[in-house]
């Protein structure tokens, strides 16, 4: 008999926040488990969307702490053995009002071809920079692949 989940592609969707630090390692296990690949997702803010699109946030600084955390990341994953890709998007837009971090991370689930999502649930201290907190419940309501809300 197979196996009826067999991903090979396991989408993370990831903030900079503990919390997706810890769904970075539940999707690397997944992936080990089914021989599987990982894409981290990095959703930015709206606050920090907004302050790239003014010029208000430094962007040494900020390229130095994104960088940071997907070093951390990848060195989540690459205890697992398992093959990494990444990328980054805006989880809002002033111009379009339906983009918003779960239409995100659903429609990069969707141009990936990704069979599974782990995303992290709202985090205990409800900080405003930790976008995913507005994504979950959206993407356990909407998506088409299995979801681990962790």
């Amino acid at each position: 008999m197979t196996d009826p989940l067999s991903p090979s592609l396991v989408l993370v969707p990831v903030d900079g926040s503990e919390e997706s630090l810890s769904a970075v390692e539940y999707a690397a296990a997944i992936a080990e488990e089914y021989d599987a690949a990982v894409h981290a997702l990095y959703v930015v803010s709206e606050d920090l969307a907004r302050a790239i699109d003014t010029g208000a946030v430094d962007d040494a600084t900020l390229a130095a702490d994104t960088e940071a955390f997907l070093d951390a990341v990848n060195e989540t994953v690459g205890d697992a053995d398992v093959p990494l890709s990444m990328s980054m998007t805006y989880g809002f837009s002033t111009a379009r009002l339906s983009r918003h971090p779960g239409s995100v991370v659903l429609d990069t689930a969707e141009d990936l071809d990704a069979d599974f999502v782990v995303v992290p649930r709202e985090p205990v201290s409800g900080s405003d920079e930790e976008v995913l907190a507005k994504a979950a419940e959206y993407v356990l309501l909407y998506a088409s692949q299995p979801v681990l809300s962790v």
